[in-house]
């Protein structure tokens, strides 16, 4: 069983830039492709992007292209979501989760999620 960790959410001014991590437990880490999603209040979650097990391949969704970037470190078993330029409506619970098929944008092939950390965006 893998458990994941997220990190780094918190409250950031409109225009700036945060960065979270996703640790795994587990060593076979590299596996599996790493997905981003997020829920904000009061909506259903949606797919953010996700990253192949070798981190060479990148799907973002379309409303997030630019300004969302996600890298992987499978020495440390870390996956990363850098968000720049932010905005209000990017104020979610993000979360980060796991899966056996490459470049899913879909809830139900993600097998494994973390606990979610809250991002708030406000001035």
């Amino acid at each position: 069983q893998v458990h994941l960790a997220e990190s780094g959410g918190g409250l950031v001014q409109p225009g700036g830039s945060l960065k979270l991590s996703c640790a795994s437990s587990r060593h076979t880490f590299s596996s599996f492709a790493m997905g981003w999603f997020r829920q904000a209040p009061g909506k259903e979650r949606e797919f953010v992007g996700v990253i192949d097990w070798s981190g060479d391949t990148t799907y973002y969704a379309d409303s997030l292209k630019g300004r969302f970037t996600i890298s992987r470190d499978n020495a440390e078993s870390t996956v990363h979501l850098q968000m720049n330029s932010l905005k209000p409506e990017d104020t979610a619970i993000y979360y980060c989760a796991a899966s056996g098929v490459m470049g899913s944008s879909l809830q139900k092939d993600y097998h494994t999620w973390g606990q979610g950390t809250q991002v708030t965006v406000s001035s």
